[in-house]
């Protein structure tokens, strides 16, 4: 890509890309425990099956409120070889612009299932195993609740999340990627893709997604955890009495 295209094409659909990432991560990730305070009731104590509750929700949650920032990405970054006049979009509010005019507003919404199905598996995956694997950590004494202990159980849950998410996220990328009316559904394009390319196409792009989602969450956990301690010493020192 470096050579071919210049390595701005790495930042191919940045802006649309932080568009999301801050609206998925504030509804996904911030209302993770406040999800699981919901669903055991105040408990500290929540199991296996409220975690993974708690993942689908804030998931599907994320999704409905900010899929059209997904559509958006999708599409600029793939019109990324096409020069000149070819491109559909010249910027991300444009883009917007046109495939509501285009498109209705629900095209901002394409793929909306699929993305819910996807956000969901890739916030139980994520959020859960990085949940879990720390607590084992911890409760072996392997490292102590530090820097170290969550960068190991972010980067465990990055690539558990590449396998379990990979082929809702390839599917869901073709369907939102395709022209209007060629699938009717993301379970045709899912059925499409298995009987012309076969199951390994349900895994291509493989290294570099886990490399993206590796990266990602150690980003992610890391900068959280350590936010989250920050945020927790200055309420304590607010409400600490003078």
């Amino acid at each position: 890509m470096v050579r071919t295209e210049g390595p701005r094409s790495l930042y191919s659909g940045l802006v649309a890309g932080l568009q999301r990432q801050m609206s998925f991560a504030s509804v996904r990730i911030g209302l993770y425990d406040s999800m699981k305070t919901f669903y055991t009731r105040g408990s500290d104590q929540a199991s296996v099956a409220v975690r993974l509750l708690a993942g689908c929700t804030t998931g599907a949650m994320a999704v409905v409120v900010a899929q059209p920032t997904d559509v958006v990405k999708v599409r600029f970054q793939a019109q990324v070889r096409v020069e000149g006049e070819g491109r559909r979009y010249r910027g991300t509010m444009d883009a917007y612009r046109t495939i509501a005019r285009d498109e209705g507003i629900r095209g901002l919404w394409k793929g909306c299932l699929p993305n819910i199905t996807r956000n969901a598996i890739v916030n139980c995956a994520e959020l859960v195993t990085y949940d879990i694997i720390k607590e084992l950590i911890l409760k072996h004494n392997l490292m102590t609740d530090n820097l170290p202990c969550h960068f190991s159980a972010a980067f465990a849950a990055g690539f558990c999340t590449t396998v379990v998410a990979s082929p809702v996220d390839v599917v869901k990328t073709r369907f939102m990627n395709s022209e209007a009316g060629r699938y009717d559904g993301a379970m045709r394009c899912a059925l499409t893709m298995f009987r012309n390319e076969g199951p390994a196409a349900f895994y291509k792009g493989f290294v570099p997604s886990f490399l993206r989602m590796g990266s990602w969450n150690v980003v992610m956990f890391v900068s959280y955890e350590q936010i989250k301690r920050g945020l927790t010493r200055a309420q304590q020192s607010w409400e600490a009495p003078f």
